[in-house]
């Protein structure tokens, strides 16, 4: 299973205002191509969006279903893209200060991709989330531009990262906040392996949302 872990320079309802979004959703996420068709009800449980993925002309149609939402809080979806197969995603997000911590939790359920090597499988999920992430805050951020500190794209176009970084300063232990290093998306694996603690590997999602607020150990 794969985890990702992001600092993000805005608030938790800035997150969801794209998450909300379906329509966004290529803009996001690593691999998707195109959407075809939302449901009104997005991001309810139940609710589909129809996408593509892949490269022109080699494009799959396929869905993402919700399974679960949490208003400003999170999101668990089942997405498809047969015949990779399909993965459980879940997108949780906490406040800290006036910013938010996103984590991205990813895994093969079903298809080929469960037999790939589950180490190969965690690497490949781990780089294509980073990204996922990355581009996330640029949405994420620019809607709160005035409100937060620097964004993650001014920080890189203007090379003041390190000042942003002390500004806004020291992350909670067992946290890193990925905007203080060169790729902002790039965290530790051995430190991603279990970023909100031991208990969030065997407890349900919705139970682990009451548990997240406290600090992860440091690895």
């Amino acid at each position: 299973m794969s985890r990702n872990v992001r600092v993000l320079q805005c608030s938790p309802e800035d997150v969801f205002d794209v998450l909300g979004d379906a329509w966004l959703y290529p803009s996001w996420v690593v691999g998707a191509s195109r959407m075809r068709e939302v449901d009104e009800t997005w991001p309810m449980a139940g609710a589909e969006l129809h996408h593509s993925v892949g490269v022109w002309p080699a494009l799959i149609d396929d869905k993402t279903v919700v399974e679960q939402f949490v208003p400003s809080r999170m999101l668990v979806m089942r997405a498809r893209g047969w015949p990779l197969g399909e993965a459980r995603v879940t997108i949780e997000v906490k406040p800290r200060d006036d910013r938010a911590v996103v984590r991205i939790q990813e895994e093969a359920i079903a298809g080929p991709a469960r037999l790939v090597p589950r180490q190969l499988m965690d690497m490949l999920l781990f780089w294509r989330n980073a990204e996922t992430l990355h581009r996330l805050a640029y949405l994420a951020e620019g809607r709160a531009e005035g409100r937060t500190p620097m964004s993650s794209a001014q920080r890189e176009m203007s090379g003041g990262e390190a000042a942003a970084t002390d500004a806004a300063g020291p992350a909670p232990a067992g946290e890193q906040d990925l905007s203080a290093t060169p790729d902002p998306g790039r965290i530790d694996i051995e430190a991603n392996e279990n970023p909100l603690g031991e208990a969030s590997a065997s407890t349900p999602p919705s139970e682990n949302l009451d548990n997240g607020d406290s600090a992860p150990p440091a690895s």
